[in-house]
């Protein structure tokens, strides 16, 4: 192909060489250059793709998109845009044909709550006969393939990748999860959304290698709802008017509020042993009752989000609550059924304002008593150990602190910050370092109405230490420690 057709919908000036020139790959990565290749040079967090100029150059690159001034050699054409990630973002969409435009593409952002509503309405949307694939936090779901995921949003190259994979396999509809990263790196810019969906806004991703303040990440946020043909946001939460100030799109909202156009109400919480759910009443844009199997009001918010998008997709009443029924996501509330007399489960609860969610929805069931298991991540954030140390001596009855993905930190160290936190409680709590045993101690000690949240690794099955995954699923620590006592999960 030519390079003038990787570059037709952006501004560009042409410094060296042609932009007639015949390439026949498209990538950033400097480890993926064969002959003939078109590099991206992306300014990255670790390494700077204008570095690698020469480099790529001897492997036979024939055109370089740069955004900085750079020295190539003769026979490599160097185009210059103002910003390299967004000529990633349009290239990449020319090079796999425009894949998005034969898609209704559905993009949900938020702090929580995308990952369970992109499961939601894939299921809903699948029960009508739509062919759905789906990008998010767990994996890419494309046909019967599943591609574990390394970023919520991954880069722009792979988005328009899998786009065009679900193409070929039959799909007319994808479901995704947009972080504020992804917008915030144009990960996801050219691209045209049927839909944007706004779930809530709090305050994380601040820090040095994400959002500089808060601001930016409601800045961030917003910029999915100048992309969309139909955004819907939830009414209820504080930031909704900041997030939608610059909007372009058609506006709707759900929630509970009044205002809302699509509204829950006469909530009503289910409990039994190994079972807790919700069901409610929707008003407004549609009028039924729902049950969903997955307990509290962000449950609700889930959920009727989906019904609000699923609603433009004319699914009638009675296969939006059949679906809703089944649906169910991996590490999220996940219940695991272990005994007659307790509730477990397991949630990716990895911060203080998703632990305190959880804990505070899960009071609201009158458990006997509500015991969490979680550790922290190493090489992040010692402030995020505290705060959930001080969160679950709060709110549980009892701790069981433990390990999580130490990294290049000593276990003990990061247990030792959340002592420091929750004992600035008077929660009650205990230290084991190794997970399977933090785990067996939990269920040994369940008592009769307790419920158990095994937090923070979720969907995960590994856990990282001195830079190496090794294999380990809560899952399957769970049934290793029921077979070792001679029952099973059930």
């Amino acid at each position: 192909m030519r390079l003038t057709d990787l570059l037709e919908r952006l501004e560009y000036e042409v410094v060296q060489g042609s932009e007639k020139a015949e390439v026949t790959e498209l990538t950033n990565d400097s480890r993926k250059v064969v002959p003939g290749s078109a590099f991206v040079c992306i300014s990255g967090a670790v390494s700077d793709g204008h570095a690698y100029v020469k480099e790529v150059a001897e492997k036979g690159a024939k055109a370089v998109i740069v955004e900085k001034q750079v020295e190539a050699p003769d026979g490599v054409t160097v185009i210059h845009v103002d910003d390299t990630r967004y000529a990633l973002a349009l290239m990449s969409a020319a090079y796999f044909g425009y894949p998005a435009e034969q898609l209704k593409v559905i993009g949900i952002t938020g702090t929580k709550g995308k990952t369970t509503t992109t499961y939601m309405v894939k299921s809903i949307l699948e029960g009508v006969g739509h062919k759905v694939g789906l990008i998010g936090t767990i994996e890419t779901l494309i046909g019967g393939k599943a591609i574990p995921a390394s970023n919520t949003t991954p880069e722009s190259f792979t988005i328009h990748k899998y786009f065009k994979e679900m193409v070929d396999a039959g799909c007319d509809c994808v479901v995704m999860e947009v972080s504020s990263q992804g917008l915030m790196l144009h990960r996801t810019a050219g691209i045209e959304f049927e839909i944007g969906i706004f779930t809530n806004l709090g305050e994380d991703h601040i820090g040095p290698n994400e959002h500089k303040d808060f601001e930016d990440y409601k800045r961030c946020k917003g910029i999915l709802f100048t992309q969309c043909r139909l955004g819907i946001a939830n009414v209820d939460d504080r930031w909704f008017e900041d997030v939608f100030r610059n909007a372009t799109c058609r506006t709707e909202t759900f929630g509970f509020s009044e205002k809302a156009d699509l509204r829950a109400t006469d909530v009503e919480h289910i409990s039994r042993p190994g079972y807790l759910g919700v069901k409610y009443h929707v008003s407004g844009l549609m009028d039924f009752d729902v049950e969903i199997d997955i307990p509290g009001e962000f449950s609700v918010y889930n959920s009727l989000t989906a019904i609000a998008v699923c609603r433009h997709f004319d699914v009638p009443a009675e296969e939006i609550k059949k679906a809703l029924k089944v649906a169910k996501v991996k590490g999220r509330i996940e219940m695991v059924k272990v005994s007659d007399d307790f509730t477990l489960m397991i949630d990716y609860a990895h911060n203080a304002m998703s632990l305190e969610s959880l804990l505070a929805t899960l009071r609201d069931y009158d458990p006997g008593r509500l015991v969490t298991v979680f550790g922290c991540g190493g090489n992040r954030s010692r402030t995020r150990r505290f705060e959930m140390g001080e969160v679950s001596g709060k709110l549980a009855d009892f701790t069981v602190i433990t390990s999580d993905n130490p990294r290049f930190e000593e276990p003990q160290a990061i247990i030792d910050d959340i002592i420091t936190g929750i004992e600035r409680t008077d929660g009650k709590y205990t230290a084991i370092c190794d997970r399977k045993e933090a785990i067996r101690y939990a269920i040994e000690n369940g008592r009769p109405g307790d419920v158990i949240i095994l937090a923070g690794k979720g969907h995960e099955t590994y856990q990282e230490i001195k830079g190496v995954k090794y294999d380990m699923d809560d899952r399957v620590l769970i049934a290793e420690v029921l077979e070792e006592q001679g029952a099973h999960v059930r």
